[in-house]
This record gives C-alpha cells, structure tokens and sequence, in this order.
C-alpha cells in the first residue's frame, strides 16, 4: 500500500507521539500490524513488539496516565509470555491463545530489554519491582542466535545503570558481547559477519556498552569502528539511507528498496550510547539525522510518519511509501524522537 507523501517545508522536530501506540493497544496487549491506521485484529499480538511498547514507554520520565496504563498492560503480557525456564512465548492471537512454544529467539532478547529498561528507568516502583523479577528469571538464559543475544545485553546495560553491582546483568552482557565477537580488520567490512542483515547496529551498541562497563578499551574501541563504518555505510547525498529489508552481503551490490524504519532508530539508539561514552558529540549528529529520516531528508524526501494519527509508515519502498502503520515502524517512530529531545538520556 504506497501514496505519494510530501515532506513539511519546516522539519521541526515533533514530541514522541503515544496517540497511535494506544490505539493499536488494547486490554491485552499490543496489536503488531495495521492497514493503514486501523490495527489488524486477525494478526494478534507478538512478545518483539510489546517489549519495545515497554521499553519507550519506560524512557519516559513523567509519563502521564494513558502510558502508564501501557506500561502496566505491556509488562502484564510479557510476564504472563514467559515460561517457567525463562523463555517467552512470541506470538500470541486475539482469542488469547499462545500459537508457539517458549524459546530464546530474537523475542527473548527484547523482552530482556524491555524489562531492564523498565526495571531500571520506569517512575513506578511496582513495575520497576515487577520488571526486574522478570528480567532476573530470563537472564539465566542464553541464545544461540547473535540478534537476541545483543537485544538481551542492552537490557543487562539498562539494568546495570541502576544497580551497576548486579553480577546477573554483567555476566550476560559480557555473554552478549562474545556472543557477537570481533570486527573484522578489513576496513572495508568492519563487522563481524559476512552479512548484515536487522537492526545491525544493536549488535555494535552492546559491544560499546560491555567494553565501557568493563573498562576494556580495546572491546570499547571494537564496538565503536564498528558502528563508524555502520554509520558510514548508511551516509548517501547527505542523508541517510538505511539497508533494505533483505540486508547486505559482503562483496555483492547493496540494493536500495524496502528501508524499514526500525534500521534508523537501531542506529540512533547505538550513536546516542556512542555519544554517552566517548562524549563526543558528533555521534549526536547521526541522531539528528535519525530524526530528519522520519521527517523527509530520505531517498524519496517525503516523511515517514502520519501527523494526524500518529503512526509511523512502514517502509520506504521503490514505489513510495507504505503507509501502512504497525506497531514496529511506529514504535521505531517514537524511540528516535525520544533521543532527539533528550539526547544524552541513555
């Protein structure tokens, strides 16, 4: 589903909109996929998408009575997705009904971020308190699949903001960072695999953040060319252009089309933390451009959100923009806006 969406002349930066995360949010949990902004019902509910509903909620310091209902409703799911070993269900329908067995995939991960986020930054002492047990049940755990790994750690990194003596959480970020490894020494492909495929620069945050916990400049140093050559690699005529849905082999021609949103806010996520610990604020300029991606400088110079509703689109394709606003773009929509406002926050 594509229309022509013309970018604003002025590219002021908006507040984080909530207004469309609560429509598509109802008593049970969050709906993953929408027709234009009317969520789809048939396609139930997911454990990936809830745990980022919990994680930019929590990043909000006075947050009012709508997302603290979200908070509550978000947590409430991923506590009743996870099993007794520490794993999580994903996919959940509308008749409530879990449609899989308990794992450790990517979804494991984020409801570890999601929940040490919460744990670690939520105004409500309850949901802190009800987070961390959560948290501590599943980081026992470890996954053989790199993504989740790296989600998992930037929840063990949130945790440790707020208790930096839990041994749980440093364990498993330091498992994280293994998990993931080094980057390659050909500057040329300064990652640690041959493909590049989601929310690649997640993988190189969680080696920023264990390598600044532990003091290991060298880890720090490993995390931070990585991200460079990433960011790098997403610079074109001035302004972003994040990799396709299909990603990037190594040694072959980088297609252009589909950009799905949650590759800028997985990169302005990891700058703002680049800029966190190395102080050095040209990170934030990438954050900024994060920003104006949504508001129109893209390959197509149209915005990638709908102001009346609230929703991010979901993807930048080579017809035009799809304007489709499920829960993924639009909560990769509010995660970066978050950093525009406060970018020193994380």
């Amino acid at each position: 589903m594509t229309a022509p969406v013309e970018a604003p002349a002025r590219r002021t930066t908006p507040t984080p909109p909530f207004h469309h995360l609560i429509r598509l949010t109802d008593d049970t949990g969050l709906f993953e996929h929408a027709q234009y902004a009317i969520a789809r019902r048939e396609h139930g509910y997911c454990t990936d998408d809830v745990a980022r509903g919990l994680l930019v909620v929590s990043r909000e310091p006075d947050p009012a009575p709508a997302l603290l209902r979200l908070a509550e409703t978000y947590l409430t799911f991923l506590v009743h997705a996870q099993a007794a070993d520490g794993s999580f269900h994903n996919r959940l329908s509308f008749e409530r009904r879990w449609t899989d067995r308990p794992e450790l995939g990517d979804w494991w991960g984020r409801a570890l971020w999601g929940l040490g986020t919460a744990a670690a930054r939520h105004p409500a002492g309850w949901i802190r308190d009800s987070a961390l047990r959560a948290f501590t049940a599943g980081a026992a755990r470890r996954s053989p699949a790199p993504h989740a790994m790296a989600f998992a750690g930037l929840g063990a990194a949130e945790i440790l903001r707020a208790d930096p003596g839990n041994e749980l959480a440093a364990t498993l970020l330091a498992d994280a960072a293994s998990a993931i490894g080094w980057p390659d020494p050909d500057p040329a492909w300064s990652w640690p695999y041959p493909h590049l495929s989601y929310a690649s620069a997640a993988l190189a945050e969680v080696v920023i953040a264990a390598g600044h916990r532990r003091g290991d400049v060298a880890l720090r140093a490993a995390g931070l060319r990585m991200l460079t050559w990433l960011r790098d690699a997403h610079l074109a005529d001035g302004h972003l252009r994040p990799l396709p849905v299909a990603g990037w082999t190594r040694r072959t021609v980088r297609q252009r089309y589909d950009q799905q949103p949650i590759e800028i806010a997985a990169l302005a996520d990891a700058c703002a933390t680049a800029a966190e610990v190395t102080g050095d604020e040209q990170w934030l300029v990438t954050v900024g451009q994060c920003v104006q991606w949504f508001l129109g400088d893209n390959d197509a110079g149209v915005t990638m959100w709908d102001r009346a509703t609230g929703g991010g689109f979901d993807g930048l394709t080579a017809q035009g923009v799809n304007v489709n606003q499920g829960a993924e773009s639009t909560l990769a929509l509010i995660a970066t806006l978050q950093h525009k406002r406060t970018p020193r926050s994380r």
